[in-house]
């Protein structure tokens, strides 16, 4: 038993730190927004890990937003099926790359929240009124995680909009858990994208709502928690259980039930594209004594533009990804 537990957290931790994802398109009943259309996609893969963080909310620092703001406010008919696309490649999907959409060793949930703003373009995300709408775990019958269903489906995720939402301007949350390292806090990486869309039609509900930061905590039973040993007997996802209208709205498993189109069928609406221009990282290690028992936790944020945590790693060694980033690596 207690070498099965030491296998699985040494197969847990062998997920490359570049094994990350991004959801970077809407699609709405089968037909496609454009990529990185009306989403805010932020110009770097890595996670969150700070449940307390501003970051927590539509993703920032130390993954900025891709510079401009996204100009676009997708168009959604009240009780459409939404299909969220996510790839590991900030560019979309690469048949080459094993880490799509989601290096596989990053299991856990997927959600989706929503929040009424007066304007989607708006850039305060701070103090925003945030209800769940979708949510998919563990399948404990089959041990089968809502990313393994998502890397089955070629990254897509279908839900469906609850018909009872009033019309008007939402900022839609797209959050993938990965619990791979969660057996601490923090541990638990966090991914999430903010879309930018505007319901048409709808009816008058008033769901319950949470804030964020705020609605998760890092004792949380679905957020600190050994994924691998002992097995898993039940699961919670973090946050609240999912509005629906009046509990007969249609509930999907990650892109599995309410698809009326094959991933082949989709079809794509044309938008223009303008190049971007990156600069490479260099990657560079800092000074830390490997293994001191201090420090962030391998594969824990370490440094950064604004990073007030801590800069030396209990085990492995901080090396830069970026200005905003630096990470724990064995």
């Amino acid at each position: 038993m207690v070498a099965f537990s030491k296998v699985a957290a040494v197969v847990a931790l062998a997920g490359s730190a570049s094994a990350h994802t991004i959801f970077q398109q809407l699609w709405v009943n089968g037909v496609a927004a454009g990529q990185d259309k009306g989403i805010r996609v932020p110009t770097y893969n890595g996670p969150i890990e700070n449940v307390l963080s501003d970051s927590i909310i539509c993703n920032g620092a130390p993954n900025p937003m891709k510079s401009p703001a996204p100009a676009d406010i997708i168009n959604v008919p009240s009780g459409a099926t939404l299909t969220m696309e996510w790839h590991h490649d900030p560019t979309g999907p690469n048949p080459n790359d094993a880490s799509d959409p989601v290096d596989p060793t990053h299991k856990g949930p997927l959600m989706v929240y929503l929040a009424k703003v007066d304007s989607a373009l708006t850039q305060t995300v701070t103090g925003l009124k945030w209800f769940k709408i979708y949510e998919d775990g563990l399948d404990v019958a089959t041990n089968t995680w809502a990313v393994d269903k998502l890397i089955a489906n070629k990254g897509f995720m279908d839900f469906k909009l609850p018909s009872c939402i009033p019309p008007g301007n939402y900022l839609l949350r797209g959050e993938l858990l990965a619990l791979h390292g969660a057996g601490q806090y923090p541990g638990a990486q966090f991914y999430m994208s903010c879309a930018q869309i505007n319901i048409i039609g709808g009816g008058s509900a008033s769901p319950p709502t949470v804030n964020f930061p705020g609605a998760y905590a890092g004792s949380d039973p679905g957020i600190h928690v050994n994924i691998y040993y002992p097995p898993l007997t039940s699961y919670t996802i973090p946050g609240p259980r999912p509005f629906t209208c009046g509990g007969t709205e249609p509930t999907t498993s990650a892109g599995t039930t309410l698809r009326t189109t094959t991933t082949a069928a989709r079809t794509t609406t044309a938008v223009t594209t303008t190049a971007r221009t990156t600069t490479a990282a260099t990657t560079t290690a800092r000074t830390t004594t490997a293994g001191s028992g201090t420090g962030a936790p391998l594969y824990g944020q370490c440094g950064g533009q604004g990073w007030t945590g801590p800069t030396t790693c209990a085990s492995g060694t901080c090396k830069v990804s970026n200005d905003w980033y630096s990470q724990c690596l064995p």
